[in-house]
């Protein structure tokens, strides 16, 4: 398996992956914004996406942004979607592509990760206990 950037040439792939993700969090979305994170994801300047490629499989996928912060002036660095093909888990996918994250964040100059998740989404959370610190901050959003 090879952690690498997402490319034009995984974008049927990359529908597949992330339309997994968003049914797990009982999210669509319309396909103009498909075309316009997966064109952002390639321009690599403050987003980007990681794929997990398994000899031409994609088995995951990590979205990155990156931000500035008031608390660091180097900027932070957010993980905001992380999926792992159903029969590929257990297989360290999801270890990996946090993993590469981490060195991107590194390389980049912005070493602060963070990410959130559902509180049900307890087999994720499994390794995120392993490879992240759990914070007690609680999040808000503006209501639609």
């Amino acid at each position: 398996m090879d952690i690498r950037p997402l490319a034009q040439a995984d974008r049927s792939q990359w529908d597949a992956l992330w339309r997994g993700y968003l049914e797990f969090y009982e999210t669509t979305l319309p396909p103009e914004t498909y075309d316009a994170t997966f064109a952002a994801l390639l321009l690599e300047k403050d987003m980007c996406g990681l794929v997990a490629d398994d000899g031409g499989r994609l088995l995951g996928l990590a979205h990155i942004v990156f931000h500035a912060h008031c608390w660091r002036p180097e900027g932070v660095t957010y993980l905001q979607d992380l999926f792992t093909m159903p029969d590929a888990r257990g297989r360290g996918v999801g270890r990996a592509l946090i993993e590469a994250v981490y060195a991107l964040a590194d390389a980049r100059g912005r070493p602060s990760v963070y990410w959130t998740t559902q509180h049900f989404n307890t087999d994720a959370r499994q390794l995120y206990d392993r490879v992240g610190q759990w914070t007690p901050f609680i999040k808000y959003v503006r209501p639609t």
